[in-house]
């Protein structure tokens, strides 16, 4: 893929020194930092490397990633590696993909207390499908599943849900079994979304009661326990949504897919339109309208989009991928290669078999961008440093 000519950098750079001193106070350390790295990812502020090819005489000067998971050019190997690291753990059954969405007014509060409602969100939805999938009424099942946080919609307002990626069954309570779902159905999405209020419910009011809540502007007064107990009530009664997409079509369909979500940041590059002394536009897909080209471009002031973009960074250490289930914790691998067996795939159950050659070091996993060789690094420099080795100009196609 291309590099985009406008890239989220940009706009930091040309209005991020005056969006800061605007909103001098009101900006954690946090989104300080993301600012900083997604500016210098990629520039000689972070060093890098010249790389040779060892078939003919193209050489080129790379600097280094800022590897800040917020920044968008950052994303593409990191879930390239991810992947890699959980092919692994892929089951030759039918994948399922569920989505769980607070509702609006709750997700005000979650923006306000991003760790303790976010980690609650995690936790609800992924009790919510363990709990029914092993109900002896409906699956009777231990699964297993990988959960996956956004924050964003696709306006970069703030839409707080969590992405779940679930096999079509599970190891029976003695793990002598594999218990698989129902070809193309794996639990009824009103029953989930019924329990999944429920925990959600509890588990808020448990925050809080432990006083883990803050609460600001128009909803003060929600600080008091009996206010927030008949705001919250309403919420008792409303349908949450879960969403269910169709199974995909098998373990590799799996992979192609994770990889569009796990390591996805609020806005990529390539949606990017233009951008100028005063406003930033971007495309974005209108999800209320059922038919026809939902593509849309939308133009905001520069600081309304820092601030939007902003709006989606999370705590420090705060994980945003979790597994669950028998894909989680130390037993992950033994759980994994058990449900193999079971399910007769026997030759992926096989560990890999060690190799005596070690991969070079120095070598690039991209080819040459002339004749397709492979790329050595010949010189790596520091931060502030100046490569000895001069790379020449890339020839111009006549």
């Amino acid at each position: 893929m291309s590099r985009p000519k406008l890239e989220v950098a940009d706009i930091f750079r040309t209005h991020g020194p005056a969006y800061q001193r605007a909103n001098a106070g009101h900006l954690n350390l946090s989104q300080l930092k993301v600012m900083s790295a997604i500016e210098a990812c990629r520039t000689e502020a972070l060093g890098g490397h010249v790389a040779a090819c060892s078939n003919c005489d193209h050489q080129h000067i790379a600097y280094n990633s800022c590897k800040n998971r917020h920044c968008p050019k950052c994303q593409s190997p990191a879930a390239r590696d991810w992947m890699a690291a959980r092919a692994e753990d892929l089951l030759p059954v039918e994948y399922f993909h569920l989505v769980f969405t607070l509702p609006a007014e709750i997700a005000r509060i979650a923006l306000w207390n991003k760790r303790p409602v976010y980690g609650l969100l995690f936790k609800a939805s992924a009790q919510t499908v363990t709990t029914i999938a092993a109900d002896p009424k409906r699956l009777g099942a231990r699964i297993g599943m990988t959960s996956v946080l956004h924050t964003w919609g696709s306006a970069l307002t703030h839409h707080p849900h969590i992405h779940m990626i679930v096999p079509g069954g599970g190891l029976s309570p003695d793990h002598t079994r594999w218990i698989a779902c129902k070809s193309g159905f794996f639990l009824h999405v009103r029953v989930l979304s019924r329990l999944f209020r429920r925990l959600f419910v509890e588990g808020l009011i448990a925050l809080h009661r432990a006083g883990q809540l803050r609460f600001f502007g128009d909803l003060t007064a929600l600080a008091d326990a009996s206010a927030f107990a008949e705001w919250l009530a309403p919420f008792r009664k409303t349908d949450w949504v879960v969403y269910a997409k169709p199974p995909f079509g098998g373990p590799e369909a799996v992979l192609v897919y994770l990889a569009r979500y796990t390591h996805r940041v609020a806005i990529s590059n390539h949606r990017l339109v233009s951008a100028d002394a005063n406003t930033v536009a971007f495309q974005w897909k209108d999800y209320r309208i059922k038919r026809g080209d939902r593509m849309k471009v939308m133009r905001l002031p520069a600081f309304e989009f820092i601030r939007r973009f902003l709006m989606h960074v999370l705590p420090d250490r705060f994980h945003r991928i979790r597994h669950y289930g028998f894909l989680a914790g130390s037993g992950r691998k033994e759980k994994v290669a058990r449900a193999r067996a079971l399910l007769g795939d026997i030759k992926s159950a096989e560990p890999d078999q060690p190799s005596d050659e070690a991969p070079f070091p120095l070598t690039l996993r991209e080819p040459c961008p002339d004749c397709g060789g492979q790329m050595h690094i010949i010189e790596t420099f520091r931060r502030g440093e100046i490569p000895r080795t001069r790379a020449p100009p890339r020839k111009q196609a006549a």
